[in-house]
């Protein structure tokens, strides 16, 4: 199943017509608010309510024309200073600020958000894509640290590589935010198996953990597994750490009710509000990370 949504992402006859559907409008409602961003924000309030922050992104990626990357930091600088009350933070994908198309372009369009950001008392993480942007990606998010502490990268626990990306950073006092990975990449590159992921999700997060408490970096479990938190929290104990100091990110409409359980017991939680009408293949890979939701777009097609 898995395997076949990944596939189905990447189709494009499948990403042309799809989002025309009737059912799939209503099914991608359960990971996004609404695709204008006042309905993220309206989201975004309800949340705060329950001391649960909140993480923007505007879906899209790969765009093709510089102008339409510049428009997506409009839209983001925008975002910042109308969510600003809300201290609010932002993720973007260096393809939708133009790295498929100049390489320098998406840099100062990157400066230029953290510019933003940091006027907004806000922060900036950049989403990590398919392994094909893996190196420009991190060379991206060193340039920038070297001049700001402002800003994160998301790293995914199914790569082999990430542990030694992870060895590689921390010399920077980073802010990562470790997400499983939602992208096909084949077996020589990456765990295939869940428990596999799952193991090695919780092998980094506990490497990591030490740095953490010595305020050395900014670490963030982007997950749902709230069993595969509950494991890294023990060490996390050992180590005599605050509950506060453990943040975790989970996706709008996903597990809710484990996300207020966690604000409530103490723990940093913030919401991942996606929204735009470039949904399609970003929705798909969120079905593959938990197949089980599929049975929750079935039900989209009964009366």
């Amino acid at each position: 199943m898995r395997r076949l949504l990944l596939w189905g992402a990447q189709n494009r006859w499948l990403a042309t017509h799809v989002p025309r559907w009737r059912f799939a409008q209503r099914a991608v409602r359960r990971f996004l608010p609404g695709e204008g961003f006042e309905s993220a924000l309206k989201a975004a309030v309800d949340f705060r309510k329950h001391n649960i922050g909140a993480l923007f992104t505007l879906l899209g990626e790969n765009v093709t024309d510089l102008t339409d990357a510049n428009q997506v930091v409009e839209h983001y600088e925008e975002v910042l200073a109308g969510s600003r009350d809300l201290q609010a933070e932002i993720s973007v994908k260096p393809t939708q600020l133009g790295l498929d198309i100049d390489e320098a372009a998406a840099f100062a369009n990157l400066q230029r958000l953290a510019g933003a950001a940091a006027e907004a008392n806000s922060f900036l993480w950049i989403d990590m894509e398919g392994s094909a942007y893996t190196d420009r990606t991190l060379d991206l998010y060193r340039r920038l640290r070297r001049h700001r502490s402002d800003i994160g990268v998301a790293l995914q626990a199914y790569l082999y590589r990430t542990v030694s990306d992870i060895a590689g950073l921390l010399p920077l006092k980073p802010a990562i935010r470790l997400v499983k990975g939602a992208y096909a990449e084949p077996q020589e590159i990456a765990f295939t198996a869940k428990r596999d992921v799952d193991a090695n999700y919780l092998a980094l997060s506990v490497f990591m953990l030490p740095e953490l408490k010595r305020r050395n970096l900014r670490l963030v479990l982007a997950t749902h597994d709230v069993d595969l938190v509950a494991k890294i929290w023990r060490f996390g104990q050992a180590l005599e750490m605050d509950r506060s100091e453990l943040e975790v990110a989970m996706l709008y409409g996903i597990r809710t009710d484990e996300q207020l359980r966690l604000a409530r017991e103490g723990f940093t939680v913030r919401d991942l509000i996606a929204y735009g009408d470039a949904w399609y293949g970003w929705y798909l890979r969120r079905l593959a990370e938990r197949p089980a939701n599929v049975w929750f777009v079935a039900r989209q097609l009964l009366p």
